[in-house]
């Protein structure tokens, strides 16, 4: 029997990412082939005749899924390199958020900017991302915090893909601190959010995701809750923003309305687990932002392993806290800071990553995926999470065309 595709790669290790008994998924002496940007088939090299329009021999190097950052707030104005002198001086996060400074200050720098100065900024930061074999970025509002602006933000996210080959997720994260102009009533500025905004985002189609920062400094659990429930109503699904500086339970309450993830969790409590193990909650990983503001509380890593909870990493791409353009920087952190293992390093950055997206399609090179692959000239898969600023990809693929 022939069979039409549009591309082969044979001669592969293949780290499918699939659940087998092999680590990473490995297959040996694989092939993938690929028709009408989808994998036809993945597994061991057959003796099928494929009427091919192309055939590429990988000369046994590593095939992977294309790489997803799932968290990233990639689209604002300016930058904080003064906060940061700030910080090495001895001021908290928290004491610079307090000032005026923090998210705040990126707000001002994100209203007075043009969308495309916007654009600009955006497609340098997400062009070093595909450079490592990123295929998928998940980008966040968060930096507009009135109507107009967020909706730019959004809509400049979307127009990513209009320049750069790459598939991009958005989120609206309204609810990422209280904007200067609701100090004195945060309820006031929940009320926007939640009837204004949500209903806009959701009949524009500008995200699929809200978000929510759920913190001291941030938004208390009631309000988050009031946001989760506008979520719903519109039909978005559900991320949030968690335990970072302090334990509000927010991870529990978003896992209660059935968050596709939890993300930061410093400061989760092993007894809230369960719940987000049951609601099938991926838990995020953001070791840039650890390491950048110098903090201590590790989420418990442990603990969500014993209780099956999926990992998944991501850069935490932002101005204040995680101005990290690396996805493979962050898969080695996690593992350093957080001693998760190269194995669930890469999970975390594909299929896991791809469930905390809700993305069905993607994070693994099974029969039915999107044909997103990486090529890597490496020993072992280990190795992406192992060097530093060492390895780049031979070759990408982003629903089966070389990007």
């Amino acid at each position: 029997m022939t069979f039409t595709c549009d591309l082969i790669i044979e001669n592969v290790q293949l780290a499918s990412m699939q659940a087998i008994n092999k680590p990473y998924g490995w297959i040996e002496d694989a092939m993938v082939v690929v028709a009408d940007g989808k994998i036809l088939f993945a597994g061991t090299r057959e003796n099928n005749a494929y009427d091919c329009l192309q055939r590429i021999d990988g000369k046994g190097q590593w095939l992977t899924p294309g790489l997803i950052d799932c968290h990233t707030h990639l689209v604002y104005g300016g930058n904080r390199a003064e906060e940061f002198e700030q910080r090495l001086q001895g001021a908290s996060y928290a004491e610079i958020a307090r000032r005026g400074g923090g998210i705040q200050s990126t707000v001002n720098a994100t209203r007075s900017a043009s969308e495309h100065a916007l654009l600009e900024g955006a497609l340098k930061r997400a062009s070093r991302l595909l450079e490592e074999g990123v295929t998928c970025i998940e980008v966040k509002s968060g930096y507009g915090l009135d109507v107009d602006t967020e909706l730019r933000m959004l809509q400049v996210a979307q127009q990513l893909t209009e320049h750069l080959p790459i598939h991009v997720s958005t989120t609206y994260l309204g609810a990422h601190t209280v904007p200067v102009e609701y100090k004195g009533n945060p309820d006031a500025y929940i009320e926007l959010v939640c009837n204004t905004v949500i209903p806009l985002v959701a009949e524009k189609k500008l995200a699929s995701c809200v978000d929510v920062f759920c913190e001291t400094i941030g938004f208390s659990a009631n309000q988050c809750k009031r946001i989760f429930e506008a979520a719903k109503l519109n039909n978005l699904d559900i991320k949030a923003h968690v335990e970072q500086l302090s334990d509000l339970q927010g991870a529990k309450l978003a896992a209660d309305y059935g968050a596709l993830s939890v993300d930061h969790l410093e400061y989760l409590n092993p007894d809230d687990i369960p719940a987000i193990k049951q609601a099938g909650t991926v838990a995020v990983l953001l070791p840039g932002a650890f390491y950048f503001l110098n903090e201590i509380t590790k989420p418990p890593i442990n603990e969500l392993r014993d209780h099956g909870v999926p990992l998944a990493v991501a850069t935490d791409l932002n101005p204040g806290s995680s101005p990290m353009a690396s996805l493979l920087t962050a898969m080695n952190m996690a593992c350093v800071m957080f001693a998760i293992t190269p194995e669930e390093a890469l999970r975390g950055v594909t299929v896991n990553a791809a469930r905390a997206l809700g993305l069905t399609n993607k994070g693994m090179l099974i029969e039915g995926k999107d044909a997103d692959m990486c090529l890597w000239d490496i020993d072992y898969p280990s190795e992406l999470a192992y060097g530093i600023n060492q390895i780049r990809p031979k070759s990408v693929w982003i629903g089966g065309k070389r990007v």
